[in-house]
């Protein structure tokens, strides 16, 4: 066996933490903190070291997943391991974000949590397996994408590519077999959570001084009466259609508005971003047209919804039963029995559960720490869990969904 101390998480999630990767969630910015770049080059060095395959497809300018993978003679499957490389924004951080702290059995930083914590965790354990080479392990893919925090550009590009005749990808030219995806849950397995609808939604006016406000229509008036309407909307929905019983009830929230360009001036336009969670079973678009129904039934003036900018599936639990229970198995081994969960975030298992694909989430963290002021993951669950990603590959042959 190799020495584990090769593959220790913690000393990688330092180095990631260390190098900034913030999405800027559409704000446009300068900067070299911002996007993947820096990351995807140590990811690829890190590769490279170990001497394993290494594949980087761009997804965008400047954007990049990187994959490698490792082939298990006589192997009849496939899994795949992705965790994405992204954090979101510092803004409001109380400690330095990009400067890796241990302190109280404790590692802190932006990213710790969400989720270089669990691309630390499956970049040890994949390394480790290469190196061991256990008898029997099926073939394993790390896919490390981008975008996630944002319009999940990587997985949307990783998963399409298998519907390709001449896929993208060298090292995943085909759909695997399964998927475990990083995001932390406290070591529990998540097997369905609900999915995200997001979108711009416009008033229009007409702009005059602000001396003579009758001349014009004052399009944040407008944008008022809409955030009335989403308001009663938003409190009218939970209960206007069951919850699911892993993921709780629909919600909808409004997140961000903006609008005018002068104090002086009577403004012409105002928009805001709408967010509508939805549930396993849900359409994304038909909830879109829910909302625009219901704002059309009760405003007496026009209104601009602009095409999604996020449209993400939900995940349910129809696919996922046997590769949860095998999954089970092997952190029992190592922890004890996980919980079976919903949560009401949304992960990259959705995109690869959508072309039939089962897929759980998985990894190391508490939602609770992700994004907030002081991010930071307990580094007994970082090791733990690169333990249990190590131990699910490497001690079995096959997985039998249902």
């Amino acid at each position: 066996m190799s020495d584990r101390s090769t593959v220790d998480p913690l000393p990688i999630l330092k180095e990631l933490i260390s190098i900034p990767s913030v999405n800027p969630m559409g704000r446009a910015v300068s900067g070299d903190e911002f996007y993947e770049g820096r990351l995807t080059t140590w990811l690829v060095s890190w590769l490279e070291r170990h001497r394993l395959p290494c594949e980087v497809v761009e997804t965008a300018p400047g954007r990049a997943n990187v994959i490698s993978r490792i082939d298990s003679a006589g192997a009849a499957q496939t899994i795949l391991l992705d965790a994405h490389q992204d954090t979101v924004p510092v803004d409001g951080m109380t400690i330095p974000p990009f400067e890796p702290v241990e302190r109280d059995g404790r590692i802190y930083g932006r990213g710790s949590c969400d989720v270089k914590g669990g691309l630390a965790a499956m970049l040890a354990a994949f390394t480790r397996l290469a190196m061991d080479r256990p008898s029997g392990m099926p073939n394993v893919v790390l896919s490390m994408t981008c975008d996630e925090e944002a319009t999940s550009l990587g997985i949307n590009h990783l998963v399409g590519s298998w519907s390709d005749r001449e896929s993208s990808y060298r090292l995943c030219p085909n759909r695997p077999d399964m998927a475990i995806i990083a995001e932390p849950t406290l070591l529990d397995i998540v097997v369905a959570h609900r999915g995200a609808t997001r979108w711009q939604l416009r008033t229009t006016g007409r702009a005059c001084h602000s001396s003579r406000p009758s001349e014009g229509i004052n399009a944040i008036y407008r944008m008022a009466k809409v955030l009335t309407c989403l308001e009663e909307y938003a409190a009218w929905l939970p209960d206007s259609r069951p919850a699911h019983r892993l993921c709780g009830p629909a919600t909808l929230s409004v997140g961000l508005i903006s609008g005018g360009s002068s104090v002086n001036v009577v403004p012409d336009g105002c928009v805001i971003d709408i967010d509508r969670r939805v549930l396993p079973g849900e359409d994304g678009l038909g909830v879109r047209q829910e909302v625009i129904d219901a704002l059309k039934r009760q405003l007496d003036f026009d209104l601009i919804h602009d095409e999604p900018y996020c449209l993400s599936s939900a995940l349910g639990d129809e696919l996922n039963g046997g590769l949860a229970r095998e999954l089970s198995g092997t952190i029992e081994s190592v922890v004890g029995p996980p919980q079976i969960i919903g949560v009401p975030y949304g992960t990259h298992a959705s995109r690869v559960a959508a072309i039939g694909i089962p897929a759980v989430v998985f990894g190391p963290g508490d939602i609770a720490q992700a994004h907030t002021k002081d991010e930071w993951i307990e580094i007994d669950q970082l090791r733990k869990a690169t333990e249990i990603y190590y131990q699910f590959c490497a001690g079995r042959s096959a997985v039998t969904s249902s």
